[in-house]
């Protein structure tokens, strides 16, 4: 392909190879996907523990909030393509490889996870604490309380949180890419910028930007639509 410079150089669509741009795109959904279930899944249950184990005076439930904290604080706050370099070891011994898709999960899960449990705790003590303490008094049991009081009262912000995740999980896809990760970050980074081909880089970019779009979009309706406040 020849190679053209300057502003013309982002509208050179004879360079895209259509179907290996659609299978990355395939490939970032994909692990988009996945990491936000198992991010979701984690996130609640941290944020869960470090709502439960704040509310509790016990010694054991403050340490235990003690060292969730850290790690929570710790992992969120390394840069994530450091992270994803740091634990190359711990993802070859985990996913038996250190490039495709797969092996960026568990970089991923990792870093997003303590950010999401952050927001899952924030969205438990935003919960009305009158709701709460008439729920006590009627006799309700810990987990009553978690699942028919605070689950249900904060779960737009849950939702809202999630998305906010997603979307940020779905940067760090393309940052996981630039290392051999796969998908449209990978595409952008070795066909696109090694190559010298600027409109490939441009395709993929404006993909990453209409899944991000349509992330936000369902986000918001899903929120819209259990919000009754």
């Amino acid at each position: 392909m020849t190679n053209v410079n300057g502003f013309q150089s982002y509208f050179q669509f004879n360079q895209v190879d259509w179907a290996t741009m659609w299978q990355a795109t395939f490939e970032t959904v994909w692990l988009s996907a996945m990491s936000v279930i198992l991010v979701a899944v984690l996130g609640f249950l941290l944020g869960l523990m470090l709502y439960q184990t704040g509310q509790s005076q016990r010694p054991m439930s403050r340490v235990l909030n003690g060292i969730v904290a850290l790690c929570v604080n710790v992992f969120r706050s390394i840069p994530f393509i450091i992270l994803i370099v740091l634990l190359i070891p711990l993802t070859k011994g985990i996913m038996g490889t250190m490039i495709g898709p797969k092996a960026a999960i568990p970089a991923l899960i990792i870093s997003a996870a303590p950010f999401y449990a952050r927001l899952v705790e924030l969205a438990f003590h935003e919960v009305d604490g009158g709701v709460l303490e008439a729920t006590r008094s009627m006799g309700a049991s810990k987990w009553q309380l978690v699942w028919q009081v605070l689950l249900p009262e904060s779960l737009p912000a849950l939702v809202s949180g999630l998305t906010v995740t997603a979307i940020s999980l779905i940067g760090y896809t393309a940052m996981a890419g630039v290392i051999g990760a796969g998908g449209l970050g990978n595409l952008a980074y070795q066909d696109g910028f090694q190559a010298n081909q600027n409109t490939i880089t441009l395709v993929a970019t404006v993909i990453i930007l209409i899944i991000v779009f349509i992330c936000q979009k369902a986000g918001d309706l899903v929120v819209k639509h259990i919000d009754h406040r």
